[in-house]
C-alpha cells in the first residue's frame, strides 16, 4: 500500500507543471535579497567603478534609481527629476560609463511617447539627477496603435548601447506565442527617430522560454544575453546593422521566476534579479556562464 502511494504522488509530481517549473537553484546562486522597496525590479545595470548596481522599477512605481553596493545595501534613492516614469523597462550603460533608461514599455502596443532618457548620475551620494538627453522614437513597421493582436512585437524590456548606438529586442506578446522577437536600431543622440529594423529572430520554446525580459552586452562587445524567465539566450556573429545572422545559444537556468533583470558582472559572470513574488523571487543570483 505505502508502494502504491509513493508511486502516485510521484506521478502526480511529475503531471504537475508547477511542480516541473518548481526553483532549483544548482545553477543560480543567489547573492543577495532585494530591499522592501525594490518589489518590482525591471532592470539593473553597474555604475563606471563597478561598486554600485543601478536599479529601476518599471510602471505604476517612482522615478527613482536605487544604489546597491554588491553586498544589496541600498545605498541611495536617486530622484530622476522633470519625468515620469511611464513604463521604465530596462537601464544600461555605455562603454564610457553614461547610464541610460528605456521608457518603452509597451504591453498594449499602443504607445507614442516611447524615450530612452540619459541620466547625469555620478555616484551614490546624489539625491537627485536630472534628464541631459531625450531620445524618442517610433518603430518602423508599425502604421498602427495597436496592430492585429497576431503583431504584436512592439513591446520593448530589454536593450544595450553599442558604439554609439540603442539596440531593442522586442518582447512578443501577439496571439499565437511564437517566440518571434524584432532587433531595431536607434542612434544614441537627441531626437525623435525612426527606430530601424536590423533583425528578425526566434527564439525556442514558449511565453516563459523565450519572452525577452532584459539585455546585457559583455565588455568586449562580441556577446548580448537576452534573459527569459526560463533561460539566457547568447546572441553571437552579429554586426552593428545586421543581427538577422546572429546565432543564438540557449542556457536553460534550471530556475523559474519572473526574471526582469540582466547585467555581464565580468565577460562570464551575470547578475541577474527578480520580482517578488509571495513567499518566492526578489533576490539577484550570480550565473557563470560555461
Amino acid at each position: 500500500m505505502l508502494r502504491i502511494v509513493i508511486v502516485s504522488a510521484f506521478f502526480l509530481l511529475s503531471c504537475n507543471p508547477k511542480a516541473q517549473d518548481s526553483p532549483k537553484t544548482d545553477d543560480l546562486k543567489v547573492e543577495f535579497s532585494l530591499p522592501k522597496k525594490l518589489k518590482e525590479v525591471s532592470g539593473i545595470t553597474l555604475s563606471k567603478d563597478e561598486n554600485t548596481i543601478w536599479a529601476i522599477e518599471d510602471q505604476g512605481n517612482k522615478n527613482v534609481v536605487y544604489g546597491l553596493d554588491l553586498k544589496g545595501n541600498l545605498t541611495s534613492d536617486v530622484l530622476v527629476e522633470d519625468t515620469e516614469n511611464h513604463d521604465w523597462e530596462d537601464i544600461t550603460a555605455d562603454s564610457t560609463g553614461n547610464i541610460y533608461i528605456g521608457d518603452f514599455g509597451n504591453n498594449d502596443n499602443n504607445r507614442q511617447n516611447l524615450s530612452i532618457l540619459k541620466i547625469d548620475l555620478q555616484d551614490t551620494s546624489q539625491k537627485s539627477t536630472k534628464v541631459i538627453q531625450t531620445t524618442k522614437f517610433h518603430y518602423e513597421g508599425q502604421t498602427e496603435f495597436p496592430p492585429k493582436k497576431s503583431n504584436w512585437l512592439y513591446d520593448c524590456e530589454a536593450f544595450v548601447e553599442l558604439e554609439g548606438n540603442f539596440y531593442l529586442f522586442t518582447k512578443n506578446r501577439s496571439k499565437g506565442f511564437d517566440g518571434t522577437f524584432l532587433v531595431f536600431k536607434i542612434p544614441n543622440r537627441e531626437g525623435d527617430f525612426e527606430a530601424k529594423l536590423v533583425g528578425r529572430l526566434k527564439l525556442n520554446g514558449g511565453y516563459n522560454d523565450a519572452a525577452i525580459t532584459s539585455a546585457a552586452i559583455n565588455r568586449t562587445k562580441n556577446e548580448i544575453v537576452l534573459l527569459n524567465h526560463k533561460n539566457v539566450q547568447i546572441l553571437t556573429g552579429f554586426t552593428s546593422d545586421d543581427f538577422s545572422k546572429a546565432k543564438i545559444q540557449k542556457i536553460p537556468l534550471h530556475h523559474f521566476s519572473q526574471k526582469e533583470a540582466v547585467v555581464f558582472l565580468d565577460d562570464k559572470t551575470l547578475l541577474i534579479a527578480d520580482e517578488k513574488d509571495k513567499k518566492e523571487g526578489g533576490n539577484v543570483y550570480q550565473f557563470k556562464l560555461k
